[in-house]
């Protein structure tokens, strides 16, 4: 599985911490990390949890990864941007719990986290406490094992409503603020990573175009 981490500005320092954390736990399962930043509080592309929504919905429609991580200082801000999103299902995790019970009930493909609330003596441990119950079991099982044929058609009828409330992606990306969208796909490593892996040739045309400034297709 690809997993993209994903920090938004004000929390951008502890960038390192969180990748730290995640490979940890997500290399040793055969998981490839992609850190999109943000990477240190200077960086030239600052990036806010509006953004974190639009970025995160940009790398899963697109496949250029499988999932998300990414938070912001309480976690809310974040989750909310990535839900308001086409093909996004962001759960806000805090502990260890949270995660066990959103991977197996919800299989969401994405995870916001607190990375200022909260985020004291130990933290690291949590998130890779955090980061194991999300991906040390297949996701959608249920819990309650018994109710796990509901749970999934229960996620079927949100896929279902998502899909009726929201653009496709292309659209979104064509209809949003385009200083806000080029401002979201503008950091350091951004065109490395989300190229070589969109399986989606229309968005990466699209995104290509935004980032050179040229007229992109209507």
């Amino acid at each position: 599985m690809k997993i993209a981490l994903i920090n938004e500005n004000s929390q951008a320092a502890k960038n390192g911490i969180i990748y730290d954390a995640l490979t940890t736990v997500a290399e040793p399962m055969g998981h490839e990390v992609f850190n999109y930043g943000m990477y240190t509080a200077e960086d030239d592309a600052q990036i806010t949890y509006p953004m974190v929504g639009i970025l995160t919905a940009i790398l899963l429609n697109s496949k250029a990864v499988d999932f998300v991580v990414t938070g912001c200082g309480t976690g809310t801000g974040s989750m909310l941007a990535a839900n308001a999103m086409p093909g996004v299902f962001c759960g806000l995790i805090i502990d260890p719990t949270d995660a066990f019970l959103f991977s197996q009930i919800n299989a969401g493909n994405a995870m916001a986290m607190p990375y200022a609330k909260g985020f004291g003596w130990a933290a690291e441990l949590n998130l890779q406490d955090c980061f194991r119950k999300i991906l040390e079991n297949k996701p959608g099982e249920g819990y309650p094992k018994e109710r796990a044929q509901i749970m999934a058609k229960n996620r079927g009828v949100l896929a279902d409503l998502k899909d009726a409330s929201c653009k496709d992606m292309l659209s979104v990306l064509k209809d949003i603020d385009q200083d806000l969208l080029k401002s979201a796909i503008s950091g350091e490593k951004f065109a490395e990573y989300f190229f070589e892996n969109s399986q989606d040739e229309a968005i990466s045309a699209y995104l290509k175009g935004v980032l050179s400034g040229e007229p992109v297709p209507a």
